[in-house]
């Protein structure tokens, strides 16, 4: 996977008011990093994400105010996973003055609630609840650019994983009607067309909703044969590395929790999963 990845530098300006400054975490789940963004054109910035708590990214995060002589007004953290909390604990040490802002607010946190605008010189911020990858995710759109920063909702290169398909698909609906240019993902390069690349993750989930119920009419065409899960894994990714097959166990759990939900496959006592008798005819 990883020869696939484009190079990204440590530090890129994006556009007049959007610096990315990655997280120095490259990897299997983080790609390239994790994107930090600074944002804003003036003497006072925000900061969207601290990565996870690397060197590398304090001194390119330290060495990028000194050059553009700023300092850091507050941070707006997408959600909890480690990669994108984790610096928080260094940039006060570097900044103590921050306001640290998530929906779902730790100790000495501020809360960011759904519509909520964060303004600063040339930027004006809109955070967006937008709840799949975590049950605490948050998106922001940049009005002067009309763009979103997708955080792990979206990435800029392959799928994402989430916690709650439905929430997942409802959100991803409302973040394809909130803008309509580019998108800053929380990992990989920048999407030029953040909606068209939405749209392409909401078909790839009806996709994959397609192969599971395929994967379990294949046997005998009436659904009767009961499944485990690694076993539609090895069917449906039959081209990806084994070593990946348990993150993607965890995707077609939510396919088959959503598609039970709707009475359309039935989980069986013994942890395997069939088609729901009035859809196996």
């Amino acid at each position: 996977m990883a020869a696939q990845l484009a190079k990204l530098p440590a530090v890129e300006r994006l556009s007049s008011a959007c610096i990315r400054i990655l997280g120095g975490n490259p990897g299997k789940f983080t790609l390239q990093g994790t994107n930090t963004y600074l944002v804003g054109t003036g003497p006072r910035r925000i900061l969207i994400d601290t990565g996870e708590g690397r060197p590398a990214w304090l001194d390119s995060l330290r060495s990028t105010l000194e050059q553009e002589n700023a300092s850091i007004e507050s941070a707006l953290i997408s959600h909890w996973h480690h990669d994108h909390v984790g610096g928080i604990k260094d940039l006060l040490e570097l900044s103590p003055s921050t306001q640290i802002f998530k929906h779902k607010p730790a100790q000495d946190q501020s809360p960011i609630s759904d519509g909520q605008v964060f303004r600063t010189q040339g930027a004006t911020l809109t955070a967006h609840y937008t709840p799949g990858h975590t049950d605490d995710h948050m998106t922001f759109v940049l009005a002067e650019e009309d763009a979103m920063f997708t955080a792990d909702n979206v990435l800029g290169h392959g799928t994402a994983v989430f916690e709650d398909l439905t929430a997942y698909l409802q959100s991803l609906g409302k973040m394809k009607s909130l803008f309509t240019s580019r998108a800053y993902p929380g990992h990989g390069p920048v999407l030029e067309d953040g909606p068209a690349k939405i749209a392409e993750y909401i078909g790839h989930r009806r996709q994959r909703e397609e192969q599971v119920l395929k994967t379990l009419r294949s046997t005998n065409g009436n659904g009767d044969k009961p499944w485990t899960v690694m076993e539609i894994v090895r069917i449906i990714y039959s081209e990806v590395p084994e070593e990946l097959h348990p993150a993607a166990a965890g995707g077609i759990v939510q396919i088959l929790g959503k598609l039970r939900d709707e009475g359309r496959v039935a989980h069986d006592a013994g942890d395997t999963w069939r088609l729901a008798r009035s859809h196996s005819l």
